[in-house]
Parts: structure tokens; sequence; C-alpha cells
């Protein structure tokens, strides 16, 4: 469910509003972990490879998740990202053509779904 709720947000269907990767990732999980609006219009500018260090704003938003969530599951996350997309920084993401950024979004929200 939360899979496809991140999806339909980035790709503006079934009635959510089209929003960046980043934002569409954690608007899939802003009620269960209690993201405010205010933390959720922070991550307008994480789309597009603008989050910090350049990485995908998909991984970048469940990097901060995980930070306040559940610390110890970073390193785990971080080589799921990497076995399906190949790196963590956007550029690089799609110089590899593993993952869309559709894809990204999917994988990220597909993680997150699995700790809750």
């Amino acid at each position: 469910m939360a899979v496809e709720k991140a999806r339909s947000y980035y790709l503006g269907q079934n009635g959510y509003r089209r929003v960046n990767c980043a934002q569409a990732v954690v608007s899939a999980f802003k009620e269960h972990f209690n993201i405010s609006d205010d933390m959720l219009e922070t991550f307008r500018s994480f789309g597009g490879g603008n989050a910090p260090e350049g990485v995908c704003g998909a991984y970048y938003a469940v990097r901060c998740m995980l930070e306040n969530n559940n610390k110890e599951m970073i390193k785990d996350f971080e080589k799921y990202f990497l076995d399906s997309a190949g790196a963590v920084k956007c550029t690089e993401v799609k110089a590899n053509k593993k993952l869309s950024c559709v894809g990204c979004v999917e994988k990220s929200a597909e993680f997150v779904a699995k700790l809750i």
C-alpha cells in the first residue's frame, strides 16, 4: 500500500498531488511517522538531484526518516539501495539505468514499508 501511495504521489495519479521523489516517499509515510506539513515542505527542494551531496531524493528521504526513527537500519538501507540502483548519487543512478526515478521512489518506500 505505501509503495503504491509513494508511486501515486510521484506520478500525480489516483487523486494525489504530484510531488518530487523525496516528497513522494515522505508523503507515503507521513501519518505513520507523524511528519508535519512544514517538514514535508522542506523536502520540496530535494528532488532532481538537489538533495545534500547530490544523492537521490528518494534515498535521502528514507535516510532522514531512519535518522529520526530507526538509526540502526541506515547501513541496511544503503546496501539495499546500492544493490537496486548501483549508486546513491542521483546522476550516477540515472547513468547506471538500473532504476528509473519512479523505481527509486518504489524501492525506497518498499524498504520502509518492510520496517513498519
